[in-house]
């Protein structure tokens, strides 16, 4: 009788563990369907406290809107910055000129002017100013299911409630926002690129 109950217990443990990956993959194929349709959401990946967006949308490679000089985003967004330019080794050994831009929180964006491109491109940032709202309006301090409801139709509550770090990438994973929350809050927003403007 011992055996069996020990054999029962293991047998739902084990059951328990695979229901919850089989859930994680059942609520982002789910979310999938609600995205907007704008987005182009590609695939959707749940892991733990984590969920990945897949993005085919400019908006990924564009956060705060695209522009042929960083005057241009700095005098549309009519906020003060503290601007730095210099160079900045980006993922090998070549330097390219970069502005970066500054608040007293520490909020800041390095930009380059892409020669390919003809664009303003986001190399790096990090965003804790209310202030700053990227292109499709996030912002810090933005409800959870405010964030959401920018990406998606519609979706279950439950299905967000545990996400404490939302990323939103391009489909190769080489640019993205990384939107991290402090309980029903967006803490900050992450900008990272791993693409090569040059």
């Amino acid at each position: 009788m011992k055996k069996f109950l020990l054999t029962l217990a293991l047998l739902a443990t084990t059951m328990v563990g695979y229901s919850q990956q089989v859930s994680s993959r059942a609520k982002a194929l789910r979310m999938m369907t609600y995205a907007r349709p704008e987005y182009m959401v590609k695939d959707i990946k749940v892991y733990t406290d984590t969920m990945t967006v897949y993005s085919l949308s400019e908006y990924v490679i564009y956060p705060i809107g695209k522009w042929e000089t960083v005057e241009e985003y700095i005098t549309n967004c009519q906020l003060q910055w503290y601007r730095e330019i210099g160079y900045k080794k980006y993922f090998d050994s070549m330097e390219v000129s970069v502005n970066t831009l500054k608040r007293i929180d520490g909020t800041f964006i390095d930009l380059y002017r892409a020669i390919w491109t003809a664009r303003v491109e986001v190399l790096d940032g990090k965003i804790f100013d209310k202030e700053v709202v990227l292109a499709n309006g996030i912002h810090v301090g933005m409800t959870k299911e405010e964030v959401f409801n920018v990406l998606f139709r519609k979706f279950p509550r439950s299905y967000v409630a545990d996400i404490s770090v939302l990323k939103v990438v391009s489909g190769a994973n080489e640019v993205g926002q990384i939107y991290t929350f402090k309980g029903d809050r967006l803490r900050h927003i992450g900008i990272i690129s791993h693409y090569k403007y040059y």
